[in-house]
Formats: C-alpha cells, structure tokens, sequence
C-alpha cells in the first residue's frame, strides 16, 4: 500500500530532475546576480518598453552587469544612510527596472526587503510600513503622496523617488514628460529635505560595494506579506537560505535535463511585490541569466498581449484570471496576435478551472501547468511536471526536497489513506521562519510532526496514488449546508464550465429564510461573457446536473467583476459582505 513517506511522486519527475539538492550551498541570494553578472554581463536582464504613435513599441535594457553595478551603488547608498543589517527597507511599486535594482541593493546592504501593494490605499500601506519597522521607503513618484501622507504615523525618516520613465528608451521618456508625467500624477517638482532622488544616490554611490557578510540559515532577506484574504496580512519571514533553496528547486524542476532554451524569456506580468512574481520570476529569472520583459500593469491586458507579440516570450508565469482575460480579450478571439512563441505557462495563486487551461492551450499550443505556492514556502511547493503528465485538475507533484501529507481535519496529526481528503502540510528546505511579531499565528500555521517543521496550509486536499495532489477547497471557506459539507471551488468549477460563464465566485452566507436561522445557504456571483446571456435558472439546472442537491447554490447573482486580490484570487469574504450590505439596504 502506497504512503506519503513512500514519496511515489518521485516516480513521476522529468528525466533529469532530482530528487534531492541536498547539501544547498551556503551562499546569499544575490549571489545568483552576482554570478550572472560575471558569466554573462552583456545579457540583457530587464526590458523596459512603451508604445508609442507611429513608432510602435520601443524598448531599452539593463545588462547583467549593469544590474549588479546599480545595485552595488544603491547597497552603498543605504549604508550610508544608516541601514543596518537586518533593517527592513520597504519598496512601493510595480514592476519596473528599479525594483529589481532597489531588491538586490537591499539584499546587499544586508537588509531585508518588504515589498507592499503600491495601489493600497493609505491605511494599508501605513499598516505594512508600521508592520516591518521600516526606516527607508523607495518608491515610484505616483505613490510618493501616498507614502508621505503615512510617514508621519510611521518611523520612516528618508524615502527615495524613482520614476517609471528612468528606464524607458529616450523617445518613450520624452514623450512621457510632456504628455503623461504631470497629467497622470507621477511628476514631483522638488523634494523635501530628506528624500532623495534614486538616480541620485546611484550617481553618487556609483563603482562603490557594500561588503556585508551574510549568514544564509540565519539572516532574513524577505518580509513577505501574505495576500490578507482571510484577515489581517501577515509578514513571512524567510532567510537567504529559503529563497536560495527555492530557487534551485524550481530550476531543476524547470530544466529537468539540464538543457536551458539558449534565450529563455520570462513575461513580468505577475506583480514582483507578491511571492510568485518576486521567486517565481525575478529570481528564477536571474538564476538562469535569463530576460524579464517587465509589465507594471498586467490588468492592461490589451498591454500584455502587446509584449508577447513584441517580444515572443517562452515562459509565461501567471495567475487564473490573466490566462483567462487573455482567452477572451477580442484580439485573441480574432487572431491579431501572436501567442506562438509561449512554451512553458506555470499557473498559481488560485485555483485553474479545467476550461480555462484547456482554451488557452488551444490558443497558444502552449502547456499550462497548475501549481500550487504559500507565501509562507516562498513559493514554490508542488508542480505538474514540465514535460511530463499535466492532470487537470492537479496542482501537481511535490517539488524537490519536498515532503507533503494529508493529515485529518480533526487532529491535524493522524495521516488519512490515499485518496481521502484532509489538510495539505507540507516541509522543506524553503519553509519560513514564522510570522512577525505574531507567535500565536505562528505556531498555528508551524508545527512540528515526526521530528520536521510542517507548514499547515490550511488548504483541504487529497493525493492519489501516484502522488498527484489535488485541491479540494480552504478549510475557512467550507460551508455547512443541510449537514453536509460542501467545498465552493467544486462548484465555482462547475459554473465555471457553463457557456455563459466567464467569472465565477462561489460562497455560504447566512440563510435569508427567517424559519433557517442559523443555517448556511450557498450563492454564486457570475460574471457572464460578453456575447452571451444566461438566467439564475439556466445555471442552476446547470449545476443539479453535476452537482449533489445540497452542492447546488440556491441563489445567483450576476455581476459586472468579481472582487479579487493582485493576483487574481476572489476575494470570497468581500463577496459575503456584499450580500450583508444588499440585505441592509433592502431593509
């Protein structure tokens, strides 16, 4: 009889991919910079672009060795300006060239990064900043009021300004200060005494190094906030070691064999402040000296589609909602673009409904691979194989080095058999350190079984006996109705396959009916497509043909978009919020 301890999925890994990477070195996570740097300095690292009227897209690009150097500067600069090791230095903005560059200098001057929503408004922002005790903020001029507006309430004493255009090509910086700068709120004239200029302090820092000695299973590189979903955010704390070990993981999972496409190009489009856009890309990315086309607002999608047919990139990192957009944005649908050059597509943050993996590998002749990621594993933990079986429907095999288990929902000890459901834990050489600041949270979430530290997910899931995984739903998101338990992505699935149907969030809400006070009801919210029409009964109907009776939600809303997070996750308890505001209102 198969178990957990068995490892099956190992039977299953692509040729070349190894089982263990253990010892990992001893190194730093610039490291991986540091060494591109030196085999590789003309590579081209980032690109940034724009387009332009009657030019097109224009476009311009940090070398390897540029990136390394900016980074030195901005390392020596930090230092400079008081930073400790171990301080905390928050970044407020989207993907662009300087936050790469700000990232790696923190890393080098020995500090740990925490990198926040650059669109969160005021109270959420002062509550991170608050959070890490951050003393430096480096953030892009449209945010800057923002962050000013907070740093009275925080410890912040010097805050640096970059701006977008910096490293766009020279007409697309031209044409930006006239007719976008000051019109869309990123111009600012003069800065207070304090604050600094980020092309100033690389000037002045310039050919300077910052020589701090890095202790990886010891020292923090990363405070990274958990998405809040179910709460208040949390701050992950993860070492040098973690985000090392991670990264390697994913590289072999990536190049199985070892043979590296010679010009492997990564999409930026998943935010680099959340974990998947930050390991996932940035340094996947530079671990392989590959090229990051940057996109800071990947919710332009009609920008997105631009890049990959500018740019013919071959890994797509992405979240369910973007493949999804993609599918039915009209110049897919119509064919004005070229999605032929994408290879590899690795899906995470939520859950991939089968419909939409299956149309945007019909568009892109492309494979769309489902993972699965915690903040708290910076990120990557399990995958479906790169070249081998993609189950829809599976998040796929545990990575390298990683051990993961279904464990009862009752005890949160006792290991289910194979193929029952339980809650996903899981352990390996990246997990973090805990919480900050919160212990209780902490020895919630890390606990430790049969002598290993075990992250519980909070996920419900189930392994068959090959060792595929598979979601089942959040244990915080489980409704109670009729005495039944019912998992809503089971049935944000179903709708999801409904010919209508281009959004779905499904979630329990206390029941209307006075005589079942008490008791749960389950509704839907459904965002229909464009060209098409469905009615509350068409869907129901729909879901009794699939579902139990008791799985069937009893009530649908339609609605124009569904609240989510950056990435794309529904924002169940929003949804719930909206039904009590609605019932208030109809009072």
């Amino acid at each position: 009889m198969v178990t957990y301890a068995d490892r099956p999925w190992t039977k299953s890994y692509d040729k070349g991919v190894a089982t263990t990477l253990q010892p990992y070195p001893d190194v730093s996570i610039q490291s991986f910079l540091e060494t591109a740097a030196k085999q590789h300095p003309t590579n081209q690292a980032l690109i940034s672009s724009a387009r332009l009227p009657l030019l097109g897209r224009v476009s311009s690009a940090v070398t390897y060795s540029e990136l390394d150097q900016y980074s030195d500067a901005l390392a020596a600069g930090l230092i400079d300006m008081g930073l400790k090791k171990g301080d905390r230095v928050a970044l407020v903005m989207p993907n662009i060239a300087a936050f790469a560059i700000s990232y790696y200098g923190i890393l080098k001057a020995g500090g740990v990064v925490a990198a926040t929503n650059p669109t969160y408004p005021a109270d959420k922002m002062q509550f991170q900043i608050n959070d890490c005790d951050a003393n430096i903020v480096i953030t892009m001029s449209l945010f800057y009021k923002t962050v000013k507006q907070v740093q009275p309430q925080t410890k912040v004493k010097t805050i640096i300004v970059t701006n977008v255009k910096e490293y766009l090509p020279s007409a697309a910086k031209f044409l930006f200060t006239l007719a976008k700068e000051k019109k869309e709120g990123h111009r600012i004239e003069t800065l207070p005494t304090g604050d600094v200029w980020f092309q100033d302090v690389l000037t002045k820092y310039a050919g300077k190094k910052a020589n701090v000695p890095i202790t990886p299973d010891k020292d923090l590189a990363l405070f990274q906030y958990t998405g809040g979903t179910t709460g208040v955010s949390k701050a992950v704390m993860a070492t040098h070691k973690a985000l090392v070990s991670n990264t390697l993981q994913i590289k072999t999972w990536l190049l199985g064999d070892g043979k590296q496409e010679p010009h492997t190009i990564f999409l930026g489009a998943i935010p680099l402040f959340h974990v998947f856009g930050m390991v996932g890309v940035l340094n996947i990315a530079i671990g392989l000296a590959a090229k990051i086309i940057l996109v800071p607002n990947a919710r332009d999608i009609g920008d997105v589609l631009d890049n990959i047919d500018h740019f013919k990139p071959s890994l797509f990192p992405g979240v369910p909602a973007l493949y999804n957009a993609i599918n039915n944005h009209p110049s897919v649908k119509s064919g004005k673009v070229d999605l032929s050059s994408i290879r590899t597509c690795v899906s995470g943050s939520a859950p991939l409904p089968p419909a939409t993996k299956q149309e945007f590998e019909r568009i892109t002749g492309s494979s769309l691979r489902e993972a699965f990621g915690m903040s708290e594993t910076p990120t990557a933990s399990l995958c479906n194989p790169i070249n081998g079986e993609n189950r829809t429907g599976s998040i796929g095999l545990p990575i390298t080095d990683m051990d993961v288990r279904i464990v009862s929902l009752d005890d949160g000890l006792t290991e289910v058999p194979i193929g029952e459901i339980g809650e996903i834990i899981m352990s390996g050489p990246q997990i973090m350190v805990g919480y900050h600041g919160m212990p209780t949270e902490t020895s919630n979430v890390l606990r430790e079984k049969d002598g290993k530290h075990f992250i519980y997910s909070g996920d419900i899931g189930r392994m068959d006996e090959d060792g595929y995984f598979y979601i089942v739903d959040r244990k915080k998101d489980m409704a109670l109705i009729g005495g039944f338990n019912v998992y809503p992505n089971i049935v944000e699935k179903v709708l999801a396959d409904h010919p209508a149907v281009m959004e779905v969030g499904v979630a329990a809400i206390p029941h209307p009916d006075r005589d079942k006070m008490g008791q749960e009801a389950l509704k839907a919210w459904v965002v229909l497509r464009a060209d098409q029409t469905a009615t509350e009964k068409e869907l129901i109907d729909h879901c009794a043909k699939h579902l139990a009776r008791y799985e069937v939600p009893t009530r649908i809303s339609f609605i124009k978009e569904l609240p989510k997070t950056t990435v794309g996750k529904t924002l169940r308890r929003e949804l719930v919020q909206m039904e009590m505001s609605d019932r208030e209102k109809s009072l």
